[in-house]
């Protein structure tokens, strides 16, 4: 079973930086991608960033230059580093991975971009 554990939310102002962390319980090399998707109240869930197996990322056209997605192996992690913050960023973020056909998702965690 694959349990995915995220971290790192909170409020923060315009042009800050915030960045998210997604433990996995299973080997991440194991999974094809993993990613990061968020959801705004009242919109659907999008995605944001993932990463493939060999280590080529993918980015939304709204975050790319400002988010970066990595992993650490030896840590079972993927992180995803958020600069220049905006308040249309603000979102319910989940990580994702994908195996064997099956989508698995974390709990969320709140990013709040205010003043």
């Amino acid at each position: 079973q694959v349990q995915l554990v995220e971290s790192g939310g909170g409020l923060v102002q315009p042009g800050g930086s915030l960045r998210l962390s997604c433990a996995a319980s299973g080997t991440i090399v194991s999974f094809n991608r993993m990613g990061w998707f968020r959801q705004a109240p009242g919109k659907q869930r999008v995605l944001v960033a993932t990463i493939t197996n060999d280590g080529a990322p993918n980015y939304a056209v709204s975050v790319k230059g400002r988010f970066t997605i990595s992993r650490d192996y030896a840590k079972n992690t993927v992180y995803l580093q958020m600069n220049s913050l905006k308040p249309e960023d603000t979102a319910m973020y989940y990580c994702n991975a994908f195996l064997a056909y099956t989508d698995y998702w974390g709990q969320g965690t709140q990013v709040t971009v205010s003043s």
